[in-house]
């Protein structure tokens, strides 16, 4: 046992040196300020603000701007006249844009020791609103920028985004259509039936036009909650406890909405709920909007209920 604590030690011992050892080649410095820092704060604003004077002074006239996930073995990525332009085109074309750390990260300055290289990591949040589109920018961006020795310019900018909102703006630049609407449908149907068995007090026969696992979300619960079925079955029962249907009322006509992006299928409509209240007979004329989630089957898997849970507690 004496031995075997003794090897123990010395195993440890020589571990620890190794650790020691792979620890003692240091390859340069990090630091939190620094004028490489400032100069990226420069480029930064002056994107911003499209100024090609100051762009052209502390870009390198041999700077490149590379996406860095890019697959394209081919993309040179962009030269100083390009970066130039975009900037232009950014600060013409996008509304309230901004660049600024992404808090609680920010910039660090690395001098290296291998090859005197000075780099500047950033961890940027940019945001806008692109005029003609209305899409939103609201992104993480990670950079990194090479800068010259003497940290006066920029040599290279590799950039690591989600390019995803890029394709949303060129995407929203024309029309497009995305599938069918439906002024009569199957679906529509199925809907009109379960709404209207529910307001004869046949629950089961109203339910049978849902799936077993269908979910209900509710705008006068905590966003993004969703009742399972059991669960919005209770509430049908708390409800009818309450309130008296004296009527189901269609307003407008349902529509039946099948969609060619990501092969989805909804059904909306517009009631209105004409109440009476069973503890004082008080009657009460409610708007109601569903949006029914069907499924191949032609079941309803989903339902979003929007209403105003405030006009029932408020009624006098």
């Amino acid at each position: 046992m004496k031995k075997y604590y003794q090897l123990t030690i010395i195993l440890l011992f020589l571990f620890g040196l190794k650790l020691s050892a792979q620890k003692k080649d240091k390859n340069g410095t990090i630091y939190k300020t620094h004028p490489g820092i400032d100069l990226v704060h420069q480029y930064q604003q002056a994107f911003v603000g499209g100024d090609e004077a100051t762009l052209t002074k502390i870009l390198a006239d041999d700077v490149k701007s590379i996406n860095a996930l890019s697959s394209n073995k081919d993309d040179k990525g962009s030269d100083k006249s390009k970066i130039i332009g975009n900037a232009k085109r950014w600060s013409e074309n996008i509304d309230y844009l901004r660049i600024t750390d992404d808090k609680p990260a920010y910039p660090d300055a690395i001098e290296y020791k291998e090859g005197g290289q000075l780099w500047v990591q950033t961890w940027e949040k940019i945001y806008g609103v692109q005029k003609k589109t209305g899409v939103k920018l609201d992104m993480p961006v990670h950079r990194l920028y090479k800068l010259n020795n003497e940290g006066t310019q920029i040599e290279s900018i590799f950039d690591y985004a989600d390019w995803r909102v890029y394709e949303e703006i060129w995407n929203s630049f024309s029309d497009r259509e995305n599938g069918t609407i439906y002024i009569n449908h199957e679906n529509i149907n199925s809907v009109r039936k379960s709404v209207h068995a529910f307001e004869n007090g046949e629950l089961e026969k109203s339910y049978a036009y849902f799936s077993d696992d269908a979910t209900v979300s509710d705008i006068n619960l905590p966003y993004g909650t969703r009742l399972s079925w059991d669960e919005a079955k209770a509430n049908d029962q708390a409800f009818l406890k309450t309130w008296e249907i004296e009527s189901i009322d269609r307003v407008g006509y349902p529509d039946y909405l099948e969609y060619d992006l990501r092969d989805l299928s909804y059904v909306l409509s517009w009631w209105k709920f004409r109440l009476i209240r069973k503890s004082d007979g008080k009657k009460l004329t409610l708007p109601v909007h569903f949006i029914d989630d069907f499924n191949k089957k032609g079941k309803i898997m989903g339902r979003s209920l929007y209403y105003s849970a405030k006009l029932m507690e408020d009624l006098k």
